[in-house]
């Protein structure tokens, strides 16, 4: 996800909203220097089709012909005012169901990259700004279609409902990165305060009237590629930290999550797993009592390439959001809400065709049972959902 000094500057995805700031004030030396001709720009462009038969997922996808509110545009752009310092910044506009106000443009990520040492067998450097947090394979690209094996991320995994608290944090990030005969170990760790665009209403009922903010916070991952990325493993860790306000109440969230990642990779095939475990804990916050469960999350996934621009997938995604009530039967049982929105078994296939290296197409089917990662902003009583229900979705994504 980064580079070294002798390496040309393609992945790199991080951010800060100092930013604009920072790249005008160098802007006069970058052009002295002639050193302008390291900008690069890119964009990209995804547009989806939802249609499921019970309960709604980014828009009224059950009602008509589907939803169209869910779309992703993006702009990022990067330049070098010294050989060891970068500059990058992602813009986002991004509609995921509701009212269409979270798709204002955002900073998604933005960033001054220094490395102050790297050479043929290590690098090391540092990262002040908006930085996307290391967790999992697929976070840190999550948002360009072109990097996902599917349109939807497992969703035990890589919550959608709430992304913006597993997304980025404005901070500082250390990484460093060993290159050795059979393989590259790489830490990244990080150390800011996480983004809380839009969460209040998707971790709490919106009459509730919950404010949320982000305190802070901490994350890290220790990631393994062996043979050139045949197999890969890593192990993410972090702990997230919410202050909470309902009027002139006050309270806490704390977010612990473990989360180990492994991936085979043969060329024309991959077999990837990822396992979670998710401590959830908060204090009393008026009326509403402190809580500490621990979720378990978890999935498999097959994928398989042929002729060459053509892609199938099969995975079995499982969610639970309380070990010691798995069934949800003791949640409905106290009141709470039904059984079936306190887990999810989803089963998927898909399949992707790269029309060219600008344009994806891409298609997928899932059957679902439970409810545990529907965005609270399209089912907003989760007594009207409905416990086994189906999803099909198609996409198209454009990149320059």
């Amino acid at each position: 996800m980064r580079e070294s000094k002798s390496l040309p500057w393609s992945r790199c995805r991080r951010s800060r909203p100092a930013f604009v700031a920072l790249a005008l004030a160098w802007a006069p030396m970058a052009a002295a220097d002639g050193v302008m001709d390291t900008l690069q720009v890119h964009g990209f462009l995804s547009q989806a089709l939802v249609i499921t038969d019970d309960n709604d997922f980014f828009g009224p996808s059950s009602s008509g012909e589907g939803s169209l509110k869910y779309t992703e545009i993006g702009a990022n752009a990067s330049f070098r005012p010294r050989h060891d310092v970068l500059v990058a910044a992602q813009v986002l506009s991004r509609r995921a169901g509701g009212d269409g106000s979270d798709a204002r443009p955002a900073l998604d990520y933005g960033v001054i990259d220094y490395q102050p040492y790297s050479d043929q067998q290590r690098t090391l450097g540092i990262q002040l700004g908006r930085f996307k947090n290391p967790f999992g394979f697929y976070n840190q690209t999550r948002d360009v279609a072109f990097t996902r094996p599917s349109i939807l991320l497992p969703q035990s995994i890589y919550f959608d409902r709430t992304r913006s608290l597993g997304l980025s944090a404005d901070g500082v990030s250390l990484y460093a990165e060993e290159r050795m005969q059979h393989g590259t170990l790489r830490f990244t760790g990080g150390v800011g305060t996480p983004t809380t665009r839009d969460l209040d209403s998707q971790l709490y009922p919106a009459h509730l009237g919950m404010d949320v903010s982000g305190s802070t916070s901490s994350i890290a991952q220790l990631r393994y590629e062996h043979a050139g990325g045949r197999f890969t493993a890593a192990l993410s860790a972090a702990d997230v930290n919410l202050d909470l306000g309902l009027g002139p109440h006050e309270g806490e969230l704390n977010f612990q999550p473990w989360i180990l990642s492994l991936q085979y990779d043969k060329e024309r095939w991959a077999v990837t797993g990822e396992f979670a475990l998710r401590q959830v804990s908060t204090t009393d916050t008026g009326p509403l009592p402190g809580s500490e469960v621990t979720g378990e999350s978890w999935y498999v996934q097959y994928t398989r390439r042929f002729f060459d621009d053509w892609q199938w997938l099969v995975r079995y995604d499982s969610l639970v959001s309380d070990r010691d009530d798995r069934s949800g039967r003791a949640y409905e049982a106290q009141g709470r809400g039904p059984a079936h929105a306190r887990y999810a078994d989803d089963l998927t296939f898909g399949l992707q065709w790269r029309v060219n290296p600008r344009v994806l197409v891409a298609a997928e089917y899932h059957h679902i049972d439970g409810t545990g990662w529907l965005p609270l902003r399209d089912e907003p009583d989760p007594a009207d959902t409905q416990r086994s229900w189906n999803m099909v979705l198609f996409q198209l994504s454009l990149r320059f």
